[in-house]
């Protein structure tokens, strides 16, 4: 049903003097509405229409978008004349707070506060501990493994070679040793060469102790060897690494003995790609023992190292990934891509195939070219649009098959699309793999658990601090506490899970993916939320706040879920058990959240009334407080589609104020006076179309013109008793 704005002009004169009275003109004037909403101007302001029955203390709030409400026009007027409570939208979550730094700035909320309560309403606060809109990147960091002190002029040995003899059955090369020399390789004690007498020149005895070695020229070598020699004088043992024109030489003095010991020697790798290890030794009249040898060098203690995390190869056929207006097509297990002269561009790598967390990545391309090109480009994208991060490397090709390194460092975590850009750069192009790896930091250690936890407390400690000295004690309850419920995985009591990160792994180490941070992964399903209940309490007090002022709730959602008959509000209620069982820690309500809907299914109508009854029954008898936090409604149709705004009809807007009706009356009667905190309409008008929130669907009080609805009524009535 369309509506074409119309405000009086007295009704301008207020809004725009942010007069305490909503008197946008309700339907006189509305040409395509002509006597079908007359009944609504006989209507006061909904706080107006509480019954005297319902009590001065009944909260009736509205969920607000705090820049809205600030600008003192519309929004302000509507919440001040029709609620006598307001809760902010997103300005109070932590993300909206709390920077990817650990910053902390509450200026909005200590404006919006103020501006509230001067207006004479009370602010709910929500909320204080939740898994979403979370600053990731600061607690992840918090959490992250901590990197041990190197000293930089330090040095780490690393063994190039370890050549075990008494397993090597044959030279492993050339043997340029006279006939009277006895060579047994591989028995129990290693390499045994047993020369009679002296030879002349001395290397006249000589041979390959090893062969096929790639050492990198001008580098220092350590070469050690585990050997005995028993003769009449000592031996003169000389080596060479290289080939036969040329390489580095050295000898070793080995003293007489039947016992093995240790010798070694150093040396400079000359630049000979395949090098030998060439022993003699002639001059020495006795027995060698050759238990081991090996070569090692000096480097940086190494910090990093590269991971591959994924290989993306392709099988022939048709271009496999969505076109982006260039479809090569996997030609000998390659992406072929021949040139069209415009800016080409190609996925190969989806980002459903390539999720990534926060880090530093270098990628592969194993890319063959027909001619020496510029211009490409290979981009990796984590969404589209204003929030996506997009990080670009550009690359020279060369005539022929290559692999080519790119570095993308500060990759912030999420699905990433790989994309190959030739543009114009006019080269044929076959893309035969993409392999990632991330830079994993050596020198780093997991921190324990306990530092986990220990660290967590401190970041709520002082998120919650901010929080509560931001809004000076004027905020009196919170949601302290938001969705901790999963609605599944019950234990041996039938009680349902709490949340948690998709690899949760307790005792053990996880990925925390995703847009979530799950405090209790870290905290425990316990500490977590008696924790953050002792630090509200805490801070509230320390801000002047009185204790007994302070109310805090546990708030979720699908309480009234029929599918599970109830089964999540039932979880709950034993989770606050459980939390209270301290004998410290008090929870004073539980905020039900009733996104709903109205079903013209008669059938599934009647059992949604049935659990939303049983819900509110099952509150009442827990003994806490009782506020309906988030209520909207949408609207399902006989056949069970989401029917949207523009498709509504008369009768069906009427079912669903009988519907608003019921859920507020059955409230009023069932939940006891004491227990009554309120009821909080989450959306004022009906969403728009492109709304991140239940888009195009009818879920206001007033239309997005702010014209009253017959909704509005059916929340009256409820409210007042009708």
């Amino acid at each position: 049903m369309k509506k074409q704005l119309f405000i009086s002009a007295l009704g301008v004169i207020i809004m725009t003097s942010c007069a305490d009275t909503f008197d946008q003109n309700f339907e006189v004037g509305r040409p395509d509405m002509d006597g079908q909403y007359d009944y609504l101007k006989e209507y006061a302001p909904l706080k107006d229409c509480m019954a005297e029955t319902v009590g001065a203390g009944f909260h009736l709030g509205i969920g607000t978008t705090v820049d809205d409400y600030m600008k003192q026009e519309t929004v302000y007027t509507l919440t001040n004349s029709n609620f006598n409570e307001t809760v902010a939208g997103n300005a109070m979550k932590m993300a909206s707070c709390v920077g990817d730094d650990g910053v902390m700035d509450f200026a909005k909320v200590t404006s919006y506060v103020n501006m509230a309560t001067d207006a004479g309403l009370s602010v709910f606060g929500h909320t204080l501990a939740w898994h979403s809109q979370q600053p990731n990147k600061w607690l992840k960091s918090l959490i992250a493994n901590k990197e041990l002190d190197i000293d930089p002029s330090a040095k780490e040995e690393k063994t190039d070679y370890d050549w075990d003899f008494s397993t090597i059955t044959s030279c492993p090369g050339w043997n340029g040793s006279p006939e009277t020399v006895n060579f047994s390789w591989g028995t129990p004690d290693g390499l045994k060469i047993v020369n009679p007498t002296s030879i002349t020149p001395f290397y006249n005895l000589q041979y390959h102790a090893a062969n096929g070695l790639a050492l990198i020229p001008g580098t220092s070598y350590k070469v050690r060897m585990t050997l005995k020699a028993e003769g009449d004088a000592p031996l003169k043992l000389r080596f060479k690494f290289g080939d036969w024109g040329g390489g580095s030489t050295g000898e070793i003095d080995v003293v007489n003995s039947s016992d093995f010991h240790t010798v070694e020697a150093d040396f400079t790798a000359a630049d000979i790609a395949n090098q030998f290890l060439l022993l003699q030794h002639g001059d020495f009249v006795g027995t060698l023992t050759i238990k081991n040898i090996t070569v090692s060098h000096m480097e940086d203690p190494v910090v990093e190292m590269e991971q591959e995390i994924r290989m993306k190869t392709y099988e022939d056929g048709p271009f496999p990934f969505y076109p982006m207006g260039c479809e090569p097509p996997v030609i000998n297990g390659a992406i072929h891509f021949v040139p069209t002269g415009d800016w080409s561009q190609f996925f190969c790598l989806p980002g459903g195939e390539n999720t990534l967390t926060e880090g530093d990545y270098v990628m592969y391309l194993d890319l063959q070219s027909d001619k020496d090109a510029t211009g490409i480009q290979f981009t990796i994208q984590n969404g589209w649009g204003g929030d996506a991060q997009s990080i670009t490397a550009s690359i020279s090709v060369k005539a022929g098959r290559h692999t080519y390194q790119l570095k993308f460092p500060g990759v912030t975590g999420g699905n990433y699309d790989c994309i190959l850009k030739p543009q114009t750069a006019g080269a044929t192009l076959d893309l035969y793999s993409v392999t990632v790896k991330q830079i994993v930091k050596l020198n780093s250690i997991p921190l324990t658990p306990e530092e986990k936890k220990d660290t967590l407390i401190w970041a709520m400690d002082k998120w919650i601090g901010g929080m509560m000295a931001a809004c000076d004690s004027k905020v009196k309850a919170w949601d302290v506490v938001n969705e901790a419920v999963s609605g599944g995985n019950p234990d041996s009591e039938g009680v349902f899970a709490l949340q948690h990160s998709e690899g949760y792994n307790p005792g053990g180490t996880w990925d925390v993916g995703g847009d979530a941070f799950y405090w209790q992964d870290f905290m425990g399903d316990i500490d977590y939320v008696r924790t953050a209940v002792a630090l509200a309490r805490k801070h509230y007090e320390a801000n002047g706040g009185t204790p007994a002022d302070l109310k805090l709730f546990v708030n979720d959602y699908n309480l009234e879920s029929d599918w599970d008959d109830n089964g999540k509000v039932k979880s709950l209620i034993k989770w606050i058990e459980r939390w209270e069982a301290d004998g410290v820690t008090k929870i004073d309500g539980i905020g039900t959240q009733m996104h709903i809907s109205c079903y013209m299914n008669p059938q599934t109508q009647e059992s949604k009334k049935k659990h939303i009854t049983k819900m509110f029954e099952l509150i009442a008898a827990s003994g806490k407080l009782c506020r309906v936090s988030e209520l909207d409604m949408g609207l399902v149709d006989a056949d069970g589609n989401k029917v949207s705004t523009a498709n509504v009809t008369e009768e069906q807007h009427k079912a669903m104020a009988e519907m608003y009706k019921f859920v507020v009356s059955e409230y009023l009667r069932i939940i006891p006076a004491a227990q009554q905190w309120g009821i909080c309409q989450w959306c004022a008008t009906d969403s728009p179309a492109g709304s991140g929130w239940r888009a195009n669907e009818p879920v206001g009080l007033w239309d997005s013109n702010y014209y009253r609805k017959h909704t509005y009524a059916g929340f009256a009535d409820g409210l007042s008793g009708k």
